[in-house]
């Protein structure tokens, strides 16, 4: 089926049916002159709509506000968001297109501080700006960026075609697994991280029935993961956050998988609130815990999980439901959007260079090693 062109009224209709292919959650329309386009994932299940970020606040306000979600998608909308920044007249200065990449990289970066591909995209777009040694003038530095951007974006959807070939190697014929918030396509550029192992698992002829976390406070579980299992039609199930524990007891799930937003140095996992809740149970349990995610998800420079900025959000994602306040007017809140899982929890990290476990600091090390070296393990 074709998806719905952007451009028209928002292009407002019925989410698509989308079968087996991978769900194109952002996209470039045009050359450096271009406009960045996102899926607006606040309207779906309900409607599928696109809108058009013609400049760097209102892409900021996109993050900000969970349209476009995902340590991996956020990092890439970062990247086009410095390419909206460096548009202009050709004839400007140099110095003038710097000023504005420079001005948009602050933007960006305080739009949300817990994923760490957000900052990794940043600094890879501006090493460009920084390398650029002025030959071809302002034009040929834009073509510059939106190169890098889309090797980016192209190299995300290796990176999660990887990650499922990896993570389907740990799913057996038969496995109920058990994953939390949205790490499938609309997270990434392709099939995601912990959902590539279930969507490539699935593909393989494995048979797997998914427990999907709701996921507080969004209902991103609900609303997205649940949506893009649908349109895979893998058999799924819908459970509250506070059942994990019942299902878990009663035997119906082999496994859990879950993506994150920062990992690090020494292996700790900042994901959606619920994760460490999850981890502590598995392990009760005996129910092996896997963490998927890129290497770019890796923060060298953070050493352990107590050093990861936990961003809070807004009191009303809590007190308000579909339009109704369901709280108290006044009520005290408290909603930190993710925790911090330890990586003892951690039976192993699923990334584009295989599995690592244990998850340690030395296999983290190892692992920043292939990917500067380019290698798999």
């Amino acid at each position: 089926m074709s998806i719905p062109a952007p451009g028209t009224d928002d292009s407002l209709v019925t989410a698509p049916s989308w079968g087996e292919r991978a769900l194109a959650t952002l996209w470039w329309e045009g050359q450096r002159e271009g406009r960045l386009w996102l899926i607006d994932q606040t309207r779906l299940p309900g409607a599928y709509v696109t809108i058009a970020c013609e400049d760097v606040p209102t892409l900021v306000e996109a993050i900000r506000s969970l349209t476009v979600r995902g340590a991996p998608a956020i990092g890439l909308a970062a990247a086009y968001g410095i390419c909206l920044a460096a548009r202009g007249s050709s004839d400007e200065s140099l110095d003038t297109l710097r000023e504005r990449v420079a001005a948009a990289t602050r933007a960006l970066a305080a739009s949300r501080p817990t994923a760490v591909n957000l900052f990794w995209a940043l600094r890879r777009m501006n090493e460009v700006v920084e390398r650029y040694d002025g030959t071809g003038g302002v034009d040929a530095l834009r073509d510059q960026l939106l190169a890098a951007a889309r090797e980016l974006h192209a190299a995300d959807r290796r990176v999660c075609q990887a990650i499922g070939r990896h993570g389907a190697a740990l799913l057996h014929d038969g496995d109920q697994v058990l994953t939390h918030c949205n790490a499938g396509g609309l997270a990434t550029a392709a099939d995601g991280t912990a959902l590539a192992a279930i969507f490539a698992a699935h593909q393989s002829g494995k048979r797997l029935h998914v427990w999907v976390d709701e996921t507080r406070p969004l209902l991103q579980g609900a609303r997205l993961t649940a949506w893009e299992l649908r349109q895979r039609r893998i058999p799924a199930t819908l459970i509250c956050d506070n059942m994990a524990a019942q299902v878990m007891r009663e035997g119906r799930v082999n496994c859990v998988i879950v993506g994150a937003d920062r990992v690090a140095a020494n292996g700790d996992v900042a994901n959606k609130i619920g994760t460490y809740g999850l981890a502590v149970l598995a392990a009760v349990h005996d129910i092996p815990f896997y963490v998927a995610a890129p290497v770019s998800t890796v923060d060298p420079d953070c050493p352990h999980g107590e050093a990861i900025p936990i961003e809070q959000r807004a009191a009303t994602e809590i007190t308000e439901a579909f339009g109704r306040s369901i709280a108290p007017p006044g009520m005290s809140v408290y909603n930190p959007a993710f925790d911090v899982t330890p990586a003892r929890y951690v039976r192993g990290l699923i990334t584009e260079h295989g599995v690592i476990s244990p998850v340690t600091p030395e296999g983290i090390a190892k692992l920043l090693g292939f990917a500067q070296q380019g290698t798999a393990s």
